[in-house]
């Protein structure tokens, strides 16, 4: 109950103020499972306590006889009464109820064991994260890696300090470009960030990964451009709008962007929520050939690194 009240305003507060989308609304139901029947009952209305209870006794009485204590039977000196003598030999029923007592505590050292090698794989994963060289045994975390059950369990294993934006922009004579409007990622500065969660838009938030690191190892951005060449009508519908409604443009570039929060004083007197820095070309500048094919007209820069 404790963790319940540690854990249910945490989570309330990160979907308040954040974009993690699904992801805190499944650790907030989650958290209920940490409560009990007579924990929840106060909560209840009457009429529903009533029909758990008229259940419950229903459920603990057998007809015919008191409720059955199975516990009983193991004490020394206790008789089964004639309809338990009827239904099941003594000793038949004495062994099946020691058997389910050492059953339940061979399962119970069971979990415990699996519980604390998962406590030691995730905790040892989350000390190296601090200090790479601590010598503890890495057998434990290597045979569980394979089953991917044990981890760090934090969205990120270390947090970008800058924020990243491709921009996909198209022009029909490659001098005059147009951006592509983006749903959910920041891109106007005069437009305020917003609250999407729980939905998840993979498209965007696998462009802010990209963003990170070079062109060749995300063809994500390659594969958007050619399809903006052609019009495709699934790609154009993960921006807000198509700016060439008429006709397909004839070359697409991918452009990066640099943004920061803009200070109270500038958001007053300029009314925008980011400034940014074009920092150049991310990818290649593709153009559409007369007979359809596509050709590179420009490579990008080397680009900084960036985290």
């Amino acid at each position: 109950m404790v963790c319940f009240f540690i854990v249910t305003p945490w989570q309330l507060g990160i979907i308040l103020t954040a974009n993690y989308t699904f992801l805190n609304y499944l650790v907030l139901m989650l958290g209920f499972l940490l409560l009990d029947d007579r924990f929840l009952m106060r909560f209840m209305p009457m009429r529903w306590k009533e029909r758990l209870r008229k259940a419950q006794r229903t459920e603990s009485v057998v007809p015919g006889a008191g409720p059955f204590d199975s516990s009983a039977l193991l004490q020394p000196g206790n008789k089964p009464t004639a309809s338990e003598s009827l239904a099941e030999p003594n000793d038949r029923r004495e062994w099946r109820t020691l058997l389910r007592g050492q059953l339940g505590i061979l399962k119970m050292a069971f979990t415990a064991v699996i519980f604390a090698w998962l406590f030691y794989a995730s905790t040892v994963q989350i000390i190296w994260m601090i200090w790479r060289e601590f010598p503890l045994p890495t057998t434990p975390v290597v045979a569980l890696e394979p089953f991917r059950i044990a981890d760090r369990y934090g969205l990120f294993a270390v947090m970008t300090r800058g924020r990243y934006e491709i921009e996909f922009q198209g022009s029909a004579d490659g001098q005059n470009w147009v951006p592509y409007a983006f749903r959910f990622k920041p891109q106007d500065p005069r437009k305020a960030p917003g609250i999407y969660a729980p939905y998840q838009p993979r498209f965007d938030w696998n462009l802010w990964f990209a963003s990170l690191g070079d062109w060749r190892s995300d063809p994500i951005v390659t594969r958007t451009e050619e399809r903006l060449l052609t019009g495709e009508k699934d790609v154009l519908s993960l921006f807000a709008g198509n700016p060439f409604p008429h006709e397909p443009p004839r070359h697409v570039r991918a452009v990066l962007w640099q943004y920061w929060f803009t200070t109270p004083p500038e958001r007053r007197a300029q009314g925008t929520w980011w400034r940014r820095q074009l920092l150049g070309l991310y990818a290649p500048t593709l153009e559409r050939e007369a007979d359809g094919k596509v050709a590179v007209i420009e490579w990008p820069t080397e680009l900084a690194p960036r985290q």
